[in-house]
C-alpha cells in the first residue's frame, strides 16, 4: 500500500486506509518503537485533563481507544471517542468491552472536521497524535471549537521536532531510518511507518501550531514539551 499524501485533497481517504491496514499491529509498533514512552504522554494529557473538571469529553481520531479508556479509568467521565477507520474502532471497541468501560465510553465512526454534534456539546477535546493526519487543519481545529462549550479546553497531544543536541539528531536517523524499517517489518505496510516522519517534519509544531490554534478561535494557549520536544501537549480553551 502507498502512504497517504502529506497534504491535500484525498489525503483523509488516504489517512482511513492506511489506518484500516496497521490497525492489528498499531498498539504494538506505538509502544515498541517509543519504548514505551508513548504511555507517559497519554498520562500527562489525562493529569492536565483532570485539572479541568470536564465530565463529557470527546476523543477525536481515538483510534484503538488507548486514551479514551485511560481518561475514562483515571477520571471516571464519559467519554466519546470518534474516528475515521473502521479497523481501528473494532479493535478499540473490544478494548473497551475488555476494560468493562463500556458504560463510559461510546466508540463511533466520525470525522475529525465534520463532526456530527450540536454546538457547546462537551466540556473539553482531545486528541493524540492525529491533528497532523487532518486534511484541513483550520476545519478540523474549528470543529473542535465549535463542539466544546464556553470555558471549555481542548487536549491536543502531537509530535514535535527535537531542537537540542544531540537529541535532534538521533531522532531524526531514528525517525527516518529505524521507524520505517521495523514499521515495514512487522506491519507489512510500505507507506504507513514513513510517512510518519514525514507528516512529523511537515507538521507546524511549536509557536507554529499554536498561531493555527489562535487563527481557529482558541485563547489562553500553551505548549508543554515532553521528552526532549519529542512530543509536545497544546492546551487551549474556548472563549
Amino acid at each position: 500500500m502507498s502512504k497517504p499524501k502529506i497534504n491535500g485533497t484525498g489525503k483523509k481517504e488516504g489517512v482511513r486506509e492506511m489506518f484500516n491496514s496497521i490497525a492489528g499491529h498499531y498498539d504494538f509498533l506505538n509502544h515498541f518503537l517509543s519504548a514505551g514512552i508513548d504511555r507517559q504522554w497519554r498520562r500527562h494529557l489525562i493529569r492536565s485533563l483532570s485539572e479541568s473538571h470536564a465530565s463529557n469529553v470527546l476523543d477525536i481520531a481515538t483510534g484503538t481507544a488507548d486514551l479514551a479508556i485511560l481518561a475514562a479509568r483515571k477520571l471516571h467521565i464519559q467519554v466519546v471517542g470518534a474516528d475515521i477507520s473502521e479497523q481501528m474502532l473494532r479493535i478499540g471497541n473490544a478494548k473497551v468491552q475488555q476494560a468493562k468501560l463500556d458504560s463510559l465510553i461510546k466508540l463511533e465512526p466520525g470525522d475529525a472536521e465534520n463532526l456530527r454534534f450540536h454546538d457547546n456539546y462537551f466540556d473539553a477535546a482531545m486528541v493524540a497524535f492525529g491533528v497532523r493526519n487532518f486534511e484541513n487543519l483550520q476545519k478540523g481545529l474549528s470543529e473542535i471549537l465549535r463542539v466544546i462549550r464556553p470555558g471549555g479546553n481542548a487536549f491536543i497531544l502531537e509530535f514535535s521536532q527535537p531542537r537540542m543536541f544531540p537529541v535532534k539528531q538521533f531522532y531524526s536517523f531514528y525517525s527516518k531510518t529505524v521507524m520505517p524499517g521495523a514499521g515495514r517489518l512487522i506491519s507489512k505496510n510500505d507507506g504507513a511507518y514513513t510517512y510518519l516522519p514525514e507528516s512529523v517534519q511537515a507538521f507546524p509544531d511549536g509557536e507554529a501550531f499554536l498561531k493555527e490554534m489562535s487563527k481557529a478561535g482558541f485563547v489562553n494557549l500553551r505548549e508543554e514539551r515532553m521528552t526532549f520536544g519529542i512530543a509536545s501537549l497544546y492546551i487551549g480553551q474556548k472563549p
